[in-house]
């Protein structure tokens, strides 16, 4: 990750973190911070707080301008870290309206926001755009909050994922700068909080612990994580539940420079989504979808990331993740029965075909170093490995994913706890997926903690294609 200095530009690479549950606790444990300072340093001034919410709450930038520009603006301060906050109600074992609540006391009130609410997208397109309407009109300190804004994302994965998604449309709209973002991490595996510092779950002690988290997403080192695009095409009129990450387009960018080995129907289906630490495809994602659903229908159960995993550990043991009892059974083979991927390498224009290992029910193109809650499947791989094999180290920002399978449970087992190494596959710098159903009628997929049941087509292919966004987005580093 490359840090940016406050000039823009860049300095030394700093190494991701991989943090435990404990880390939430230490770093500015012995550090007091008042309360009163605390706002003062990320509370935005109360007009331009009704300003952006009116706009959001309207659905229209402008609302606010002229009752915003009465009220004096010229002079009013703008805060040394302005700070807007989304909060996830629905993640944190359900603690998502009691956090709100303290984020609420902390801070203004129309600075925190409820995902349930306010989508990503709305604020980006309203909230945002009321601060850069009113600095247009020569108001000096909503220029100086949209310089300096900060995003917190308080949820899981998905969540974290849903909202750099949204910032990162500031970077094709010509909308910059884009605001870094900091976490306070509210889900199971919470694998992009521990990347950049945040810790593996949050603190039960919840008033020191959220001045602590906003103190730091005020502070910290902004930096680099690549984002990557991916582009699905499936015969159209199947019906798909998918995550809110992946949304319709009419535009289909399927790569014409690539044979398909498959058919492709006259009439597809296209949609696009960002991910940023990991897509997969097989056993691995059928046991999240399950254990989603299974939540979601019986929300006493999710009471918190510990009860979470036990669920989670229980549900997939009874998914044939261990156990195959019924190897005539399709749907208990191996992905090579379905899947063909290309790939491209760094710096090469063509594209090549991958072996699918026959014994692999699961592959995970990972991005950063943090996969089920923590664990490093990639492994830490020695330099004469990585000349043997051709790879070179991974890195969050190398514009490079780790490729690589999961036999069965046992072997995942294994691996999570890194006894042993995953089966690795390639490093790419873009991928394409090719999956025909035949006796399939269904398979998984996941991307960041999202999963989804993918229907296939006996006749035709359904493609996945990843490559890297041109841009990087920002990422706050939780300061030891």
């Amino acid at each position: 990750m490359d840090s940016l200095s406050l000039d823009g530009s860049d300095s030394t690479r700093i190494m991701p973190v991989r943090s435990s549950m404990m880390d939430s606790f230490r770093g500015l444990a012995g550090l007091r911070i008042e309360k009163e300072e605390l706002k003062r340093r990320i509370s935005m001034p109360e007009y331009l707080r009704g300003a952006m919410r009116r706009a959001i709450n309207s659905q229209d930038a402008s609302a606010a301008e002229h009752s915003a520009s009465l009220l004096g603006s010229d002079a009013v301060e703008a805060p040394e870290a302005p700070m807007v906050v989304f909060v996830n109600s629905l993640s944190g074992g359900r603690h998502g309206p009691e956090l709100k609540e303290r984020l609420q006391h902390l801070m203004g009130e129309e600075q925190v926001l409820d995902l349930k609410d306010v989508k990503p997208h709305e604020f980006v397109r309203y909230g945002l755009g009321c601060l850069e309407q009113l600095a247009s009109n020569g108001d000096s300190c909503a220029k100086e909050t949209r310089e300096k804004l900060r995003i917190v994302v308080a949820g899981g994965d998905g969540t974290v994922g849903w909202v750099l998604g949204s910032l990162g449309e500031l970077n094709t709209q010509g909308r910059e700068p884009v605001p870094p973002v900091a976490i306070i991490p509210l889900g199971t595996g919470n694998d992009l909080s521990r990347s950049f510092g945040w810790g593996a779950s949050f603190p039960f002690a919840w008033k020191s612990a959220v001045k602590r988290s906003l103190y730091r997403a005020s502070t910290g080192p902004i930096c680099r994580v690549d984002s990557w695009q991916v582009s699905i095409t499936m015969p159209a009129g199947e019906v798909v539940e998918l995550p809110h990450s992946l949304k319709p387009t009419e535009e289909c960018t399927l790569d014409q420079d690539l044979v398909a080995g498959g058919l492709l129907p006259e009439k597809v289906a296209c949609y696009d989504g960002v991910f940023y630490n990991y897509f997969s495809i097989g056993m691995d994602a059928q046991v999240a979808y399950g254990f989603h659903h299974l939540r979601n229908e019986k929300p006493h159960l999710a009471q918190g990331p510990i009860a979470n995993k036990i669920i989670y550990s229980g549900y997939s043991c009874t998914q044939g993740w261990f156990f195959t009892p019924c190897a005539s059974d399709p749907g208990l083979r191996g992905l090579k029965n379905i899947l063909k991927i290309d790939i491209k390498r760094v710096n090469c224009s063509e594209w090549e075909p991958i072996h699918v290992p026959s014994n692999v029910r699961s592959i995970v193109a990972l991005n950063l170093h943090n996969y089920a809650s923590g664990r490093n499947p990639w492994g830490n791989l020695s330099p004469e490995y990585l000349e043997k094999r051709g790879f070179v180290e991974a890195h969050v920002d190398d514009g490079l994913l780790e490729i690589f399978g999961l036999k069965h449970g046992w072997h995942a087992s294994f691996v999570m706890v890194e006894l042993i190494s995953a089966k690795h596959i390639a490093q790419a710098a873009a991928i394409r997926m090719e999956v025909r159903g035949g006796e399939w009628t269904q398979s998984f997929m996941q991307m960041d903690g999202e999963p989804w049941k993918q229907p296939l087509d006996h006749d035709y292919s359904t493609f996945v294609e990843i490559k890297r966004v041109p841009y990087q987005s920002l990422m706050i580093n939780a300061e030891p």
